[in-house]
């Protein structure tokens, strides 16, 4: 490989006289120089590696591509600038499509139950490994990389850099998906009020404790309680404790699939997901791939004791303590609601609306001061009164490029092409400042965000923790997100509405899961859909019985509500600097 920068002089004089292949590689440099900045890679080692992509993509120079994923400003610059520099460095035109993750999911179903080819790639969160494991139709990218597709991986793609491997590989130890973006649900919090010494004394008066980060569900009741009923107002502007979601769409199913049932403690010890019970209540034993049930008469604990707390919690802290119109908000309309600066914490913050908080005032962003700086800070998630040291405890998406079989060979090669450019090292870096959403060890360590963490509000800190990969996706006990995941808005959305109280929807809500995964059951047993692992569910027997063994599902604990407990935002910082 040439080992040397073209100049725009000599890249000129090349492209008039040795054909598009140099011309390319002047594409290649051109981006180098005016976009793909900073990188860990020199400029020199960046070249080479797209003079690789330039050499690979010949076969399917012309060609031209869909993919899709969700809207976020990661994949926004994907759509509107990576492709343009794919095609003009690579010949082979990608239509990089967004949607809402909802929509997202429903196109993978779709090719899935159809055999026609959508999309040539799909950005599919990692929830989806168990699914991708079971069904097969999704290509398996171990395999694939040693065999048809390695004229197609790039020897620089370095798996071991990437630091969600371990959420796309399937309980084969096959690697199924590629992770392209990550962010994780923390703690979000105002620290500037937090740190007001007026604050301070007022609600140690009140609580008998110091405000600060808190560890438990208790302590971020009160400190909801204390802002909404006690401070009310701060400079002019009327404030409150919580904020959330609860509009009855997809969303709502993700807003509980998201761990929340584990934050809880709902499920068992065990990391990145709990065993035998997992995140979603689903059991399913150690050393087996089938699941067993989720409702507590089968062993789950889906519609058990703490599953019911967090969602009663969840839908009393919504109704008593964010703002007004909040319970009709969607996942995409209540995140960046916080920029209003009216908002004390959130409990339950995706580090995918990092980019939104930080933008400067003149953008309509009051959480940051004159400077830019950031006036919040984010921290780990609290925990409930069923959770218990060694659960899960809080969630990460991983959206990872999936490549169904039902993609023609030509197309999905082109595609892994294009999954590999846009998580590539010469881009990633320059990607990752624009979307912070990381993927990749070197770029979270690399000297620009080094830079950068003071204004990102601890969000580097974070990824460089071993934190990071305890917030985790949905696990493998899931056999079958698409149709399991529809069933969770649907039901909990009733407790929005009024219309079931917390315990009739996860009643209701095991049940269905349970009578699905019965269908999928005998999907299996006589056509082998799911290889073998689909579930077995287990005969009912008394509730009582389960809910009195060790583990989950756990019994009705008499005291919900123990002693609030919170911790200083240092402590939490210094933790994380020493990994």
């Amino acid at each position: 490989m040439r080992r040397y920068l073209l100049s725009a002089v000599a890249a000129s004089a090349v492209i008039a006289g040795a054909g598009s292949a140099w011309a390319d590689l002047a594409a290649a440099q051109r981006w180098i120089e005016t976009e793909f900045q900073p990188s860990v890679l020199s400029k020199e080692e960046q070249l080479a590696e797209m003079e690789w992509f330039i050499k690979a993509a010949e076969p399917f120079k012309g060609m031209e591509i869909n993919v899709l994923s969700e809207t976020i400003p990661t994949h926004a610059y994907e759509s509107e600038v990576l492709t343009k520099a794919f095609f003009e460095i690579t010949g082979i035109k990608v239509n990089h499509q967004l949607l809402g993750e909802g929509e997202v999911v429903q196109a993978v179903q779709t090719q899935m139950q159809t055999n026609r080819n959508l999309y040539d790639g799909y950005v599919n969160d990692s929830d989806l490994i168990g699914t991708h494991a079971r069904l097969q139709q999704a290509y398996n990218l171990t395999d694939m990389m040693a065999g048809e597709w390695a004229d197609v991986t790039n020897p620089g793609l370095d798996l071991e850099d990437f630091i969600g491997i371990s959420f796309t590989t399937g309980p084969d130890g096959k690697l199924y998906q590629l992770p392209d973006q990550q962010f994780a649900n923390l703690y979000w919090f105002r620290k500037d009020w937090f740190d007001r010494e007026d604050l301070q004394a007022k609600f140690k008066e009140i609580y008998g404790y110091d405000l600060g980060v808190p560890v438990n569900w208790s302590a971020y009741e009160d400190i909801a309680d204390f802002f909404t009923n006690h401070v009310k107002e701060i400079d002019g502007v009327r404030v409150y404790g919580h904020m959330d979601y609860g509009k009855r769409a997809p969303d709502l199913g993700w807003r509980m699939t998201d761990a929340w049932l584990s934050m809880a403690g709902a499920g068992d010890k065990g990391e990145p997901n709990g065993v035998p019970v997992d995140e979603w209540g689903i059991r399913m034993e150690a050393g087996t791939c089938n699941p067993v049930g989720s409702k507590t008469s089968r062993g789950g604990a889906a519609n058990g004791p703490a599953a019911v707390y967090a969602i009663r919690k969840w839908d009393e802290w919504l109704r008593n303590y964010a703002p007004p119109g909040a319970a009709n908000l969607d996942f995409y309309q209540s995140l960046p609601a916080l920029a209003q600066g009216n908002v004390a914490q959130q409990i339950f913050w995706y580090t995918a609306f990092t980019a939104d908080m930080v933008k400067p005032r003149s953008e309509g962003n009051n959480t940051v001061d004159e400077n830019g700086m950031p006036l919040w800070r984010m921290a780990p998630s609290p925990h409930g009164p069923y959770w218990e040291e060694g659960q899960k405890i809080g969630y990460q998406d991983a959206g990872s490029w999936t490549f169904l079989k039902s993609t023609p060979m030509d197309r999905a090669k082109a595609a892994w092409l294009y999954a590999q450019f846009v998580t590539s090292k010469t881009v990633d870096t320059k990607k990752s400042h624009v979307g912070l959403t990381f993927i990749r060890d070197s770029t979270v360590r690399h000297e620009s965000f080094t830079e950068r963490a003071p204004k990102l509000g601890g969000l580097i800190e974070f990824y460089r923790s071993p934190d990071r990969v305890r917030w985790s996706p949905t696990g493998i006990n899931v056999p079958d997100y698409p149709k399991l995941a529809q069933i969770w808005w649907q039901q909990i959305g009733n407790v929005t509405a009024g219309t079931a109280t917390p315990q009739e929807a996860m009643d209701a809500l095991a049940q269905e899961m349970d009578d699905t995964m019965a269908r999928m059951q005998a999907a299996d047993e006589s056509a082998g859909v799911y290889g073998g692992c689909g579930p077995r569910l287990n005969p009912e027997i008394d509730p009582a019985e389960w809910l009195a063994r060790p583990g989950a599902p756990k019994a009705k604990l008499e005291n919900e509500k123990p002693q609030g407990e919170t911790i200083p935002y240092e402590e939490i910082v210094a933790r994380w600097n020493q990994n």
